[in-house]
């Protein structure tokens, strides 16, 4: 009779030690964005290098990239940035334009 207690015991600690893991993977799956931010810093050396047209749109997975100018009083701002489409989550930012 222990064995058996022992026993589902066990399968029951290692079903939740399983179901947290896999919550944890999950969840960090979710926030990992450094293959937006490697893509918008490309997009950033290819402006610089004045290989990149102006206004720029672009989808990468679930996320959407735009790249455009903005002009001030005094300076002229190049605005990267990229928006998740199911999280609204936004990278962004913004280089003086030369």
């Amino acid at each position: 009779m222990e064995t058996l207690v022992a026993t589902v015991l066990i399968v029951v600690v290692f079903m939740v030690a399983s179901m947290v893991l896999n919550s944890v993977f999950v969840g960090n799956a979710s926030r990992n964005d450094d293959e937006v931010r490697q893509e918008l810093m490309k997009l950033q050396y290819l402006h610089d290098h004045d290989k990149l047209v102006v206004p720029y749109y672009d989808e990468l997975g679930l996320w959407s990239l735009e790249v455009k100018k903005e002009t001030g009083k005094s300076v002229d701002q190049m605005i990267f940035s990229a928006v998740h489409n199911e999280t609204a989550k936004e990278i962004s930012f913004t280089v003086l334009d030369e």
